[in-house]
């Protein structure tokens, strides 16, 4: 096991003077603290007795039904029955990799992929292999090929792990016949696909496309987390997986934390069947669409040089820096010049994406995003200027 590159700034990123541009979370200004503290006070006092005991391990029944209506939006065609609740999604990962993969597993990953899933299948042992991914995905041909040659090696290939919805790290998101050809290629190939989607329902425009599990629901376990449209603090995730899959994920919770937080759960439930979630989504996505704008304004006129992938939502842009610099030499620069990012290495299992960092808008406000990356382009050019110096 190593430490997350991530978690080790958040000491550093959240000091005041630091525009941050490290961490994936919600601006605390955008959760809805009176309801949230409304609900929790009238669960205290009148709902005690389910509230705050033990629970079920597969995750109360109010909340599951609310997630099969959030899942909808997705295009996630479910009931309650299949849904499995966790401590945040991280949780559904986690024991997925638990129920799955054996030491020296291969599992088929993205070209960057989630720290975090990184971490995951590390801690189980697991043979993490990046496929080739473009602006549209993950590729299918990269996926057959990377399949065959597992195999011919003698190593079994678990699962795949995809993030199709304005990915983390690179923002990209998925198109609807890469989705398609993805699907089907792992299906032909027996392979199960993860679907990891915190982030469909913060597309800057329309809806989002419909799910890789609604393509296959037998072949796809559809994880989803109200950390990014309500608040990261309740931990509240959840998995939608086939009966079989399903019924192990209940064990497997129930071992690890015998039940989720019913408190947690009740709060969600409540949130989802007395208030208008939806407007509320609305307007992160107009709040996160600025501070994106804001980003990517700066980086046009800051860093020109630079090149990086205009996202359709999330949290996220993933930057190719100038001249091949190196994003973790550059880090303690950019900390003295009192900004933070997450260097691209982190996303990668091998030694790649030295030359990336990935940026996050979602936390500062938009006049701090560009102040942010106006810092890091000083950074940038104070580099050019030594490395010329040192050449002449």
């Amino acid at each position: 096991m190593t430490a997350s590159e991530i978690r080790a700034l958040f000491a550093v990123a959240g000091r005041p003077e630091v525009v941050s541009l490290a961490g994936g979370m919600p601006p605390p200004d955008s959760l809805p603290l009176d309801l949230l503290s409304d609900i929790a006070a009238r669960l205290v006092l009148t709902d005690a007795a389910a509230s705050l005991q033990y629970g079920s391990a597969q995750g109360d029944v109010l909340l599951r039904e609310s997630v099969v209506e959030v899942a909808a939006e997705s295009g996630v065609h479910t009931h309650p029955g299949d849904v499995v609740v966790t401590t945040g999604s991280q949780q559904a990962l986690d024991l997925l990799a638990r129920i799955l993969v054996d030491p020296g597993d291969a599992v088929l990953v993205e070209s960057p992929t989630y720290v975090g899933a990184l971490g995951v299948f590390r801690s189980y042992e697991a043979v993490v292999r990046h496929v080739a991914t473009d602006a549209d995905g993950m590729s299918p041909e990269g996926l057959r090929a990377a399949v065959a040659e597992e195999r011919a090696v003698g190593r079994r290939v678990k699962l795949v792990y995809v993030v199709p919805n304005h990915q983390n790290p690179s923002g990209a998101t998925m198109s609807s016949p890469r989705r398609d050809a993805l699907v089907e290629a792992a299906a032909a190939a027996g392979v199960l696909v993860v679907e990891d989607d915190p982030y469909s329902l913060l597309g800057f425009d329309g809806g989002p496309i419909a799910s890789l599990h609604r393509r296959d629901p037998g072949g796809v376990v559809h994880l989803g987390s109200f950390s990014k449209i309500l608040a990261p603090g309740l931990r509240v995730g959840y998995a939608i997986a086939p009966p079989a899959l399903r019924d192990k994920l209940v064990l497997a919770a129930e071992a690890a934390v015998l039940c989720p937080s019913a408190f947690a759960q009740r709060v969600v439930a409540a949130y989802l069947t007395e208030h208008p979630w939806r407007e509320h989504v609305k307007g992160l996505r107009v709040m996160y669409r600025e501070r994106c704008d804001a980003m990517t304004d700066a980086l046009a006129r800051h860093l020109p040089d630079a090149r990086w992938l205009a996202p359709r939502g999330g949290f996220f842009v993933w930057a190719r820096l100038p001249d091949g610099l190196d994003a973790s030499a550059l880090l303690p620069r950019a900390i003295q010049a009192r900004v933070a990012f997450v260097p691209g290495s982190a996303f990668y299992a091998g030694d790649q994406g030295g030359d990336h960092a990935r940026l996050s808008f979602c936390l500062p406000p938009p006049a701090d995003v560009a102040e942010g990356v106006r810092r890091l382009a000083g950074v940038v050019t104070a580099e050019r200027e030594l490395r010329s110096a040192a050449g002449r």
